[in-house]
C-alpha cells in the first residue's frame, strides 16, 4: 500500500487515505479515525509516520484532536 520511492511521502499517502474513507463515508463525523497504533498494524509504517499523517491531517483541518479522548473527523 505504501510506496517508500514514490513522489508522494508515506506520511501523506496515509492522510490521503484517510481523508478518501471521510470522503466516500466509511468514517463519519465526529467519529474517532484510526489510532497512530492502528495505522502502523495496517501500513507497517513507523510511529513517527503515523504520527505524521495525523500531524497533516489536522494541519489540513480534516481532522480534531481531545486530550486523552483520541483524534475525530472534522
Amino acid at each position: 500500500m505504501i510506496v517508500y520511492d514514490g513522489p508522494v511521502s508515506p506520511h501523506r499517502q496515509i492522510a490521503e487515505w484517510i481523508k478518501a474513507a471521510i470522503q466516500s463515508g466509511e468514517l463519519e463525523r465526529h467519529r474517532p479515525v484510526p489510532s497512530e497504533k492502528t495505522i502502523m498494524d495496517l501500513t507497517g509504517v513507523a510511529r513517527t509516520t503515523a504520527r505524521r499523517a495525523v500531524a497533516a491531517l489536522r494541519d489540513d483541518g480534516v481532522v480534531y484532536t481531545v486530550a486523552g479522548r483520541g483524534t475525530f473527523v472534522s
